[in-house]
């Protein structure tokens, strides 16, 4: 089933805009909305899963028109927002048991598989006893799709959900996603491009609530072939570099010199080499081009 979101505009009361005329269209696999803090994701996820209406615009996914039947959304919906909260002195079990008793699943039989299933694929399944209050970071997260997984929903988003997670459990949840992701539309917002890149089959770029790009991530990045460029410099040389070349980043060298990308057509200058392009650059680049001329 596609999701296709058309001219979609929300300002809040203060006068923030904070979806701008937006429209994308996402199909089945995972689809990643890559963002600043600020650039709106959370409103859109928030207004495609009905918790707001938007002032202008409309969203069908497949035959759902769902700013008009928000409930028919809401039964195929499975929602992660940023932050949750749970009861504080129940286990993992007993909370997702309850979960799917309010969502219509009124046999114990169906509800201790559906649970159990659900435990298994978010590998929870040997802490199900414990307090969901007492998880680490990206076991909550991971109970968070365990949740949302209760009724085999069509449509998942996920926002934000590595922002704060170690490597590791960032990478155990990742795993999660990835597993749930091959048969339904998820649509996964973060502001790091790494997760984009390790999960993600299509992409959006989103500032200032609007689409600045879409593309697959291979696509993206072969967009920058021959265009990006790398040098080797003191420290002190990054100011003059920054002001004579497009400059995207700088990394440390173990002695203390910097690694600079540059993004041009042509070779800068002589002493710089081709660099094989990253979804990084690409990222940098669309929200430089963004940023508003300086008079």
């Amino acid at each position: 089933m596609k999701l296709v979101i058309k001219d979609l505009t929300k300002t809040y009361k203060n006068g923030v805009k904070a979806i701008d005329n937006l429209s994308l269209e996402i199909g089945t696999g995972m689809f990643g909305l890559l963002g600043p803090n600020g650039a709106g994701k959370s409103s859109l996820m928030r207004t495609i899963a009905t918790l707001q209406s938007p002032d202008s615009g409309s969203i069908m996914f497949g035959d759902i028109n769902v700013l008009e039947d928000k409930m028919a959304l809401r039964k195929v919906l499975g929602y992660l927002p940023q932050s949750f909260g749970v009861y504080p002195k129940m286990s993992a079990e007993a909370l997702l048991d309850y979960f799917a008793t309010l969502k219509g699943v009124s046999s114990k039989v169906e509800r201790n598989a559906l649970v159990r299933e659900v435990l298994e694929i978010t590998n929870l399944y040997d802490v199900r006893k414990k307090h969901v209050a007492g998880y680490s970071g990206g076991m909550k997260q991971r109970f968070g799709i365990a949740q949302l997984l209760l009724n085999n929903p069509k449509l998942i988003i996920v926002d934000e959900p590595t922002a704060g997670l170690d490597p590791a459990e960032r990478h155990r949840f990742l795993n999660v996603l990835r597993e749930v992701g091959t048969n339904c539309t998820v649509i996964f917002s973060t502001h790091i491009v790494e997760d984009v890149k390790e999960l993600c089959t299509d992409m959006a770029i989103l500032n200032g609530g609007k689409i600045l790009m879409q593309a697959t991530p291979t696509q993206a990045r072969e967009s920058l072939r021959g265009k990006i460029w790398t040098k080797v410099v003191e420290r002190d040389e990054l100011e003059q570099m920054e002001a004579m070349y497009n400059v995207l980043s700088s990394n440390y060298n173990e002695d203390n010199t910097l690694n600079i990308r540059v993004h041009s057509d042509t070779l800068p200058a002589d002493d710089f080499v081709a660099a094989e392009p990253q979804l990084d650059d690409v990222y940098f680049i669309a929200l430089k081009q963004d940023e508003p001329m300086v008079s």
